[in-house]
């Protein structure tokens, strides 16, 4: 490989040197999308419990079907995200105007889909604590799950 003049050896980006680097990128990736997984199968257990809860404390089957419902809505926010995210690294990283257009995009598609969806179906079954009591219980899940199950790479 030919340096450029005035160069020194350690300022090439030669493979030897930052092969380290991009193992270590791919790495970080898939861990990242397994963990966006777990914390959707994560979601969609807590709200299906929370519904059966519901549904055995005596609740009519609408209360538990709003629950859940609700609930499905955050998992889809997360399932949302998380396919995004995978779209994302597919993309060339070397243009940072093109990268922070598409986070503004993901993010307000992802508004869009919850709101939409939470009208949806607050209209539909007309019972909307319910509805956002099983949303918040789904975005609880999520929050709290990113905060534990933290990527570690080395």
């Amino acid at each position: 490989m030919t340096k450029a003049v005035g160069e020194k050896a350690e300022d090439c980006l030669t493979p030897p040197l930052n092969a380290a680097i991009i193992a270590a990128l791919l790495k970080a990736e898939a861990q990242e999308k397994k963990q966006a997984q777990r914390i959707t199968g994560l979601q969609f257990i807590f709200v299906v419990v929370a519904s059966v809860c519901v549904f055995s404390f005596g609740a009519t089957p609408q209360y538990a079907i709003a629950v859940l419902s609700g609930g499905g809505v955050s998992v889809l926010n997360g399932a949302l995200m998380a396919w995004r995210m995978s779209r994302a690294n597919q993309r060339s990283a070397h243009d940072a105007h093109l990268q922070l257009r598409l986070l503004y995009f993901y993010a307000a598609e992802r508004f869009m889909a919850v709101v939409v969806s939470l009208i949806l179906v607050m209209a539909v079954l007309k019972l909307p604590l319910a509805v956002l009591g099983g949303f918040v219980l789904g975005q609880t899940v999520l929050l709290t799950a990113r905060l534990f199950l933290r990527i570690k790479t080395e």
